[in-house]
């Protein structure tokens, strides 16, 4: 997340300090804006958004003292760093009172400005993204988010219930688009957390080498490019949840760094000494197998267990049922107000190809489909032929092994399996009975009883 940045105030009655100040944070790449007493800066300040101020504690007209309890009492969080030639301890005092975030005396060092600058800017930055992060939090830390009516999801948006007011980890498992992200926000939405910060980090999308330090933060000089000190995002996220999406594929070494930070929410910058605590509560998820990734060594056993306090196994939609379709009925009233179409529903036909489909991609891949169908639709229904063939996304269905579910009969396996076997001769045939008995081997009257045994709809296409 990228912010530029609003103007340094610099105020200062002396000409020459005020063009050097500027010449200086300009050098930088900082945006300057200038005014000669506080009476002027408090009028610009009124117009125009500043990241901070730097201001001459002696002025004509109005002193600094007196324009800083201004700006303190009308913009709190407005950083102020005070300057001066008559440096006291008790002048000191009296600015970090009136609210100063700091104070020079002159002469001062360059750097000691610019790091004293580079410090609000970071944090300035912090306040946005952190803005940014909340305001999302209303459209998704809810359990009305998370649709369906299938007894796994019942249980799902159950456990979250029971889950969400404690401090416990959680480790999310699911396949890529089964919801864990809006699982992880619910979880945080329903906290006593709710109010702080809601860090999110997809660990598979930043590199292995700066990963350490978006984490954890890295010291001035730490490697080449660390040209000031970092926050780490566990230090944005103090007070808060963080969520750590595709744990799995964080490195190793990385692992045991975590694994440490998770005893006591200890950690050290990157390059850094000092020892720095927080209080977040962590959140995890991986669409990986974390037993595999632990037996082929990819994944600490120990980390895991750290993290599996209270674990979720989200369902893959092909075992979601008629999940399916109350999923395509929410997505079709989503999109619709935005494109402006006057389709009001699913026919029959496009409910079974919706339904026979094994979705690779889950409901992110079923959101895409129905965004896809509403442009495309020109009759007052969803019609199959607005519909993909699926002839690729059948090609990347993962070939496993026959398994039975820890919580599943043999006969409820079967059915499963004979449900999927009707549902893949029902979409290679365009859905028409007759021809997916052929396939099948069956008569069209056997088939039809299977699929009413099975209690799968029958909604044969004639075309």
């Amino acid at each position: 997340m990228s912010f530029s940045l609003s103007p340094v105030l610099v105020v200062d009655d002396e000409k020459n300090m005020r063009a050097s100040l500027q010449t200086m944070l300009k050098d930088e790449g900082y945006a300057v804006r200038a005014a000669e007493s506080a009476e002027e800066a408090i009028n610009l300040l009124e117009h125009e958004d500043v990241f901070m101020v730097i201001t001459d504690a002696r002025l004509g007209g109005m002193s600094g003292y007196e324009f800083l309890k201004i700006v303190h009492a009308s913009k709190a969080d407005l950083p102020v760093l005070m300057l001066t030639a008559y440096a006291t301890p008790k002048l000191a005092v009296e600015a970090i009172k009136s609210g100063a975030i700091d104070y020079l005396a002159k002469p001062f060092a360059p750097e000691e400005l610019l790091h004293a600058v580079a410090r609000c800017a970071e944090r300035h930055k912090l306040l946005r993204e952190n803005a940014v992060l909340r305001s999302r939090t209303g459209e998704i830390f809810s359990l009305d988010q998370i649709i369906g009516d299938s007894a796994k999801m019942r249980d799902v948006r159950k456990l979250i219930q029971t889950v969400a007011p404690t401090d416990a980890r959680v480790l999310i498992l699911g396949e890529s688009g089964t919801g864990k992200e809006l699982v992880a926000g619910a979880l945080h939405g329903l906290s006593a957390r709710k109010n702080e910060n809601y860090v999110r980090i997809n660990c598979a999308a930043i590199p292995e080498t700066l990963l350490e330090s978006e984490l954890f933060g890295h010291e001035r000089g730490a490697f080449t490019g660390a040209v000031k000190q970092k926050n780490g995002r566990v230090e944005e996220a103090n007070g808060g949840t963080i969520f750590l999406d595709e744990i799995a594929d964080m490195s190793k070494p990385l692992q045991a760094k975590l694994l440490r930070f998770l005893e006591d929410g200890s950690f050290t910058r990157v390059g850094g000494t000092q020892e720095l605590r927080v209080n977040v509560r962590l959140l995890a998820a991986t669409n990986r197998d974390i037993a595999q990734a632990i037996t082929a060594g990819e994944f600490r056993e120990d980390l895991f267990h750290r993290l599996n306090v209270v674990q979720f196994n989200l369902p893959p939609l092909r075992e979601r049922g008629d999940d399916v379709l109350l999923l395509a009925e929410f997505f079709l009233k989503t999109f619709r107000p935005s494109m402006n179409r006057i389709v009001s529903g699913i026919s029959s036909g496009a409910r079974q190809k919706l339904l026979s489909h094994r979705w690779p991609g889950n409901v992110r891949e079923l959101r895409n489909v129905m965004e896809r169908a509403l442009i495309l639709e020109t009759a007052k229904e969803i019609q199959p032929s607005s519909l993909p063939d699926f002839q690729i996304e059948a090609r990347l269905q993962k070939s496993a092994p026959l398994q039975v579910a820890v919580d599943e009969s043999l006969d409820d396996a079967l059915g499963r399996i004979e449900r999927d076997l009707i549902n893949g001769a029902l979409e290679q045939s365009n859905f028409s009975l007759t021809r997916a008995a052929e396939r099948l081997k069956l008569t069209r009257h056997s088939l039809r009883y299977r699929m009413q045994r099975l209690g799968m709809k029958d909604a044969e296409n004639e075309n």
